[in-house]
């Protein structure tokens, strides 16, 4: 397994946080933030719903 330093430290952990979306104002519609927006609600898991493992490859 590649970086297996990395395996002990984040096994059953969260490896990143939830991302942000980055455009121009001139190169995205107000409608496309919009969407973007509304599509990440509800998508935070729940306490003790991590789903994220590290696992051999």
């Amino acid at each position: 397994m590649e970086f297996q330093h990395l395996q002990k430290q984040y096994w059953g952990r969260h490896l990143w946080a939830r991302g942000y979306f980055v455009a121009s104002s001139g190169s995205v519609t107000e409608e496309a933030i919009t969407a973007y927006i509304q599509g990440q609600r509800g998508t935070e898991p729940k306490d003790g719903e991590d789903n994220f493992r590290v696992t051999p490859s």
